[in-house]
This record gives C-alpha cells, structure tokens and sequence, in this order.
C-alpha cells in the first residue's frame, strides 16, 4: 500500500520537484545577440522541464572559460551543478575536462562539439574522459550552403554579372579555427566551386565582430569594385559591412547584396526590409536542445542508446521575409513560452528519436 502511495506522489509532483540543476558556460558576452538568443532559448528549456539553469559568460576569452569551469567545478558539493555544459572553444576543451573529470562534475557540449585532432588525441565522449557524455552540434555546413546558394540564385535573377561575365563574392568569415565557423566556410567555398559563373574574390576574417567586419569590408569594396555578393559568418559582421557599404555612398540589397547568419531582432527586421537578402539560423536553440537530452539522460533515458554519444543534426532554417515576421512573433519576449516536454522521451515514450527542426517551434 506504502509503495503504491508513494508512486502516486511521484506522479502527482510537478516537474519542479525533480530538478537538477546545470551550468552553461556561455562562450560569448551579454552584448552578443547571439549568445543572448542561446541563453534565453536554454532558459525556455529549464523552465519547461524544471531543471534549475545558471548561465555564466566567459566574455570570448578561452582562458576565462577554463578559469570558470575550475570556479564552478571547485564550489561545494552542495553548490555544485549536477551538469556542466560546455561549448568547445579555442583549444580550451582537454583542460575544460580534466577540471570538471577531477570534480566528477558531468559535461555535455553544446554549438561546438569534439575537432577531429581533439578526438584522436583525448577520444569519444565516455573514452578517455569519462565523464564527457556526449555532444549535440547543429550541422554547420547547413547555414553556409543556405546563404550562399540563396546569395546566387538572387544575384542570377537581378542579372548581376561582372564585364567578365561571372558574379564576383567576398566573404567576411567568423575566425579561423572554430569548429563551425570552419565548416561553414567550407560548404560556402563548396557552392563557389560548384557553380561556375560566381567567383569569390577573397575570404578574410573578423572574430564574428560587427566592427572588424566593417573595416574588413571597406578594405574589400575598395580592393574589389566589382563586388556584388558578401557572405557573412554571422549578423554582426554583415551589419559592419553593411555601414562600410554605406560610408561609400552605395546601398545594402541594391548595390551589393548580403547574407548572414543568426536570428537576432536586428537581422530579422533587415531580412523584412530586404538588406539582407539570405540568412540562416535556428541554432541557437542547440543549448536548449540539449537541456532536453540532459532531462531524458538524468531520468535513466539514455540518448546514446538511440542517437550516438556524438550528435549533428539540422538545426538551420533558411528565413523568408514572412518566417522573418512568424519569428519576432513567436521569440518577441526575452524567454520565449515553448513546452518542451513534448521533445522528451522520458515523458513521451512513445516517442521514437528527438526532434531538432527549429520551424516546428515557429509553429502556433
């Protein structure tokens, strides 16, 4: 009769009484748009699903990530998180690990998972570090084929060929060495080799910053007059570029056209106005994601049972002028009210895999 009670409690207890708790370690700063829409789309997450969420900024400094994970991992055990969720950095992953491995403080990655030289060195998560359980990344090449393909078929339809007869690109990329942003460079120079009549004229880099982009930019513009594409690795270097553009006397989504990547307001509402001709995003929601990955895992559902320790999905969606205006709609308050109890496994058994399509949350 106890044990009978006692299951009927335990179904009758809100979601609230079974919390854990999870710290994020935010790569970025509370100024990035992006890193915002990421901590307030995990936030949505936690509050659905009860998990208690602390969400800590290492402000774009690698060693300012491993000197919070060594400050989280070096709490109390009573003020410990039971997670640690990260986002592979600039090198600072393998000592990342061995704090949180030491700590016995669980880590899961988030927006960048495991480089190929990472994995042959230290391995797959529950390898050589144990306590690393896995990674949930968005499918980076998604976003650059996206832009880049949307840049050209836009650029044929306006007839903007050069005296040469090709359509001539620039590409402002975020940096060099980041997981994403290299594959992303990789699937646009892909679309570039695979069409013909476009010629990227260079690619350089702006640490995914709206003032480097703009000085980045305005060299470009001046060097390659013929210019009439630019391909950004984020919004905020398009933005930079768009003010350079400007400066000259020209107008963004006449004289040049321009892509980006990202779902912040400001590039949803130059999307409407047509600045921005191609931009990508959804996968902010990566943080958030995972958080439903850490639910089903914590409650004894296993996601590598069914979905590997190692995760890519296709998180991007390509926004038209009128899913532009769906999504300031459904994102307009800071944490977005979205049940995300029904990405569960847990509870939905019923359920075969999880479901990563950000259009299905721009859905009423």
């Amino acid at each position: 009769m106890f044990r009978i009670l006692l299951t009927a409690l335990l179904l009758w207890l809100p979601l609230s009484a079974w919390a854990f708790s999870v710290t994020f370690i935010n790569p970025g700063t509370r100024l990035e748009p992006y890193w915002n829409d990421a901590a307030n789309g995990m936030r949505a997450a936690a509050r659905s699903l009860g998990i208690e969420l602390e969400v800590v900024y290492a402000g774009r400094d690698p060693l300012r990530q491993i000197e919070l994970t060594r400050e989280v991992a070096g709490r109390p055990e009573e003020r410990r998180p039971d997670y640690l969720l990260l986002s592979v950095e600039k090198g600072s992953f393998a000592e990342q690990m061995r704090i949180a491995e030491s700590a016995g403080v669980p880590v899961f990655l988030a927006y960048n998972g495991l480089r190929p030289e990472e994995r042959a060195r230290h391995g797959a998560p529950r390898e050589h570090f144990r306590e690393l359980l896995g990674s949930l990344i968005p499918v980076a090449e998604t976003a650059g084929r996206l832009t880049a393909e949307a840049l050209l078929e836009e650029a044929r339809r306006r007839g903007l060929y050069g005296n040469d007869g090709k359509i001539h690109m620039l590409a402002i990329s975020g940096d060099r060495s980041t997981d994403s942003s290299i594959r992303r460079n990789r699937a646009m120079q892909a679309v570039v080799a695979a069409n013909s009549d476009l010629v990227l004229d260079q690619i350089v880099h702006a640490d995914w910053r709206r003032d480097l982009g703009k000085l980045k930019a305005s060299l470009l513009f001046e060097r390659y007059p013929q210019a009439t594409l630019l391909w950004a690795g984020n919004d905020l270097i398009a933005f930079g570029a768009m003010e350079a553009l400007r400066e000259q006397g020209r107008t963004p989504g006449v004289d040049v056209l321009f892509s980006a990547i990202n779902t912040s307001d400001e590039a949803m509402h130059r999307r409407i106005r047509g600045e921005l001709t191609a931009l990508a995003g959804g996968h902010f929601m990566a943080g958030g994601w995972s958080l439903v990955l850490l639910y089903d895992y914590h409650h004894g559902v296993d996601f590598a049972d069914t979905e590997g320790v190692e995760m890519q999905r296709p998180m991007f969606t390509l926004f038209t002028p009128e899913l532009a205006r769906r999504y300031l709609d459904r994102f307009g308050e800071p944490v977005p009210d979205i049940d995300f109890t029904r990405y569960s496994r847990h509870l939905n058994p019923e359920r075969d895999g999880y479901s990563f399509d950000f259009k299905e949350l721009l859905e009423p």
